[in-house]
């Protein structure tokens, strides 16, 4: 297990990044609640004063403290999600790219990428991004079906998520990515399949697509515990998944990691980077980070994050140290979800002779150097790292 060496507001930070370094910025404000969502997001209403241009304030003093910290490692992917980011509008959002500009040395091919709410967007507004530096959006779509989005409590019509693809498209990027939840009850194949062919009408060289989960604490638990709705059908989700990518591969786009599918070169940069042990600043609210052995988390309300920094101190709320199993373990379950592959030489004895027997049951296959996830194995492939790890 991990284990705690250091102070809960001093976990060993001081170290100049040794891989792919990010910087991730979390957005919290969220114009309303999504029934599925359990991320750290607040509307207007729970917010208690916070304010985006306090959020803004004390997100530059938290980078200019993660600077101080880590040296002037070059930055080589900043992913701005949420929330909602598209809240803060064009404007704000160059602001927090320029935060970190002024803290941090981007690489010359960086990739910069923001989250969007579709009808939080506007040709305007990816015109700004563009020119700020921004080189890839991606688009919370969920669904083409208006009773999905219903179920979802997503507030965008059908329409307009492919319209602000095509408007990011017309403002010059050529990284546009949507976000797809599938299994949603009440949703059928051919709402999903016209989700898809929306989606890819739109122009997009990445798509993201995940299985709902019912999150404890979140609307959509309480009311499938009333009864109201259906949990989503294992066999339902497996038969989309296979769905999903018949069509997405089909329109060349080709799945690189178990729950994301890009045409080449389409690849998201910063995501990469967490599969493939990466290290990476989480700066904002709730926002995680990883460094050399170290992962930590902040404090979660607005608020609170602001009164640690205006004391000039990191606003972490608690933090772990991985010891070597833990390493190996997370290597292994992140590394088996990519198109790549997990490489053999960093597995044990024990971990080979598991490995051959799931290839022998058709959910691996062996490729020199490397074990990839077949078709079936995606599939399965959480039980496929519990297999391996024994």
């Amino acid at each position: 297990m991990s284990t705690r060496t250091a102070p809960v507001d001093r976990p060993r930070l001081e170290r100049v990044p040794e891989r792919a370094f990010g910087i991730y910025i979390h957005v919290p404000f969220c114009a309303t609640r999504c029934g599925y969502c359990d991320f750290n997001t607040y509307t207007a209403a729970e917010l208690g004063g916070a304010s985006p241009d306090g959020w803004l304030a004390a997100l530059r003093l938290e980078l200019a403290l993660a600077a101080a910290t880590v040296g002037a490692a070059p930055v080589q992917t900043v992913f701005v999600g949420g929330g909602t980011p598209s809240l803060l509008g064009g404007t704000g959002l160059a602001a927090v790219l320029g935060a970190v500009r002024d803290n941090f040395d981007l690489a010359a091919d960086a990739e910069v990428t923001t989250e969007a709410n579709p009808e939080s967007t506007s040709p305007e507004m990816f015109a700004t991004l563009r020119e700020a530096g921004y080189t890839r959006i991606s688009l919370g779509m969920q669904s083409a079906a208006p009773q999905v989005l219903a179920v979802l409590d997503r507030t965008h019509s059908p329409g307009r998520a492919p319209a602000a693809a095509l408007e990011a498209r017309a403002a010059g990027f050529e990284h546009v990515n949507i976000d797809l939840i599938y299994g949603t009850p009440g949703e059928t194949d051919d709402d999903l399949r016209r989700s898809i062919d929306v989606a890819l009408g739109a122009g997009v060289d990445h798509v993201s697509a995940y299985s709902l989960i019912v999150e404890d604490g979140t609307a959509l638990a309480r009311r499938v515990r009333r009864g109201e709705i259906a949990r989503p059908d294992d066999d339902v989700l497996a038969r989309r998944y296979e769905l999903l990518d018949s069509r997405l591969s089909a329109a060349g786009l080709h799945w690189y990691e178990v729950s994301n599918w890009s045409a080449e070169g389409g690849e998201c940069r910063h995501n990469l980077g967490y599969w493939d042990g990466g290290e990476w600043w989480g700066a904002g609210p709730g926002a995680h980070g990883f460094l050399g052995d170290t992962r930590w988390w902040n404090v979660k309300h607005p608020n609170t994050y602001a009164q640690a920094l205006a004391e000039n101190r990191l606003p972490i709320a608690d933090f772990e140290e991985l010891d070597d199993r833990d390493r190996h373990m997370e290597e292994v379950m992140l590394r088996v979800r990519v198109r790549d592959g997990l490489p053999t030489s960093l597995l044990d004895a024990g971990e080979l002779t598991r490995a051959e027997t799931l290839c022998g049951e058709g959910l691996l296959l062996s490729r020199p150097g490397a074990l990839v996830l077949t078709d079936r194995g995606r599939l399965l492939a959480d039980g496929v790292v519990r297999d391996l790890l024994g």
